[in-house]
């Protein structure tokens, strides 16, 4: 009976995966779409006239005219979008008025030192702030989870651009540990050429140590500032996930059994929370990428955060749009990525 229902089986489950990968990338593109619409909005809402951005507020009528119709502004709004969303998925992005070179290029100049300080804040978010959760759930209502939950509030209230600078002021003025602001000591820029864009990476490759170790004293402070940031939502949701856990039948049926204290927290009480944790990690980790605007102001970090705000101030709108676009197919990418993990870690979530 078993052998006969197999074959039958097999085609039932194939439509199923099928009918789920379509769901996954219909999902994917309607969200890049809308992503892609909210970007086209805001570069017709905001009170920056494009093309004086272009041509400058000196140029004559005819020419203001010349370039607004170059730029397809004529055009009705629908056929406007339509040509956008055809030059984005081509990669085109304009040209930004402030470096005057394509948009696309910058952003792949930048994007990597954006990476390169929220990977490491990430890592260190997740080194601390899941340890932190457990042992904050493990002795609920101890000073040392009192401490754990300030910690937390503390990542949640304090402003970035404040404790930015306070700890340039104490690390780096004070204290001397650290080094300032910036990617790299001037006298070593341009000595690493750039292969993947991440400065530690490439330095690590090409053997210049010295770069190296100028790089580390660079990004340590404001990758662990954004640490911080990650560790205190990680931490929270984690001693939130093992309370519940704590509190069910199977974790009492282990101390009742006399299954070691440790092994009840860190092996039944941690194992069925791994899962959600990824989601938790994935979106604090695009959080990360997309919240570091005020870190890279603070300490000069030449990323993407850097670049939008200079585009701000120079109201440089295909430069807005485009580091805009950037982050959120970044974000969009890693929470689709969380939820593919998520199924396929847990065969529940696939039913």
């Amino acid at each position: 009976m078993a052998a006969t229902l197999r074959p039958a089986a097999l085609p039932a489950r194939l439509a199923r995966t099928g009918r789920g990968a379509a769901a996954f990338v219909l999902v994917t593109a309607a969200t890049f779409l809308g992503l892609l619409a909210i970007t086209f909005f805001i570069g017709r809402v905001v009170p920056i006239d494009p093309v004086l951005s272009v041509v400058g507020d000196r140029a004559t009528q005819e020419q203001y005219e010349a370039a607004r119709l170059a730029m397809g502004l004529d055009r009705p709004l629908v056929v406007q979008f339509a040509s956008y969303v055809g030059d984005v998925l081509r990669g085109d992005l304009g040209v930004s008025v402030s470096t005057n070179r394509p948009v696309a290029s910058d952003l792949l100049r930048v994007f990597p030192a954006t990476l390169e300080m929220a990977t490491i804040g990430i890592v260190i978010g997740v080194a601390l702030g899941v340890p932190m959760g457990v042992i904050a759930a493990a002795r609920q209502g101890s000073w040392v989870d009192q401490t754990i939950r300030v910690l937390a509030l503390t990542g949640y209230s304090v402003p970035a651009f404040w404790l930015g600078l306070v700890g340039l002021a104490l690390f780096y003025a004070g204290l001397g540990w650290v080094s300032g602001p910036g990617r790299v000591s001037i006298f070593y820029d341009g000595v690493v050429a750039p292969r993947s864009g991440l400065l530690l990476v490439d330095s690590a490759l090409a053997g210049e140590w010295d770069v190296f170790r100028s790089a580390v004293s660079h990004i340590v402070l404001p990758a662990a500032i954004l640490g911080f940031f990650g560790l205190a939502y990680i931490a929270r949701m984690t001693r939130s996930f093992m309370l519940d856990q704590l509190g069910q039948e199977f974790v009492t049926t282990a101390r009742v059994k006399g299954v070691p204290e440790w092994r009840v927290v860190w092996v039944h009480a941690f194992g069925p929370i791994r899962i959600p944790l990824i989601t938790v990690i994935g979106l604090t980790y695009a959080g990360l990428l997309e919240g570091s605007v005020m870190i890279e102001t603070v300490f000069s970090w030449p990323g993407i955060g850097n670049y939008l705000t200079t585009a701000l101030f120079n109201a440089d709108m295909n430069a807005v749009l485009g580091a805009t676009l950037v982050i959120g197919s970044v974000f969009i990418a890693i929470n689709r990525l969380s939820d593919v993990l998520y199924r396929v870690l847990d065969p529940r979530s696939r039913a």
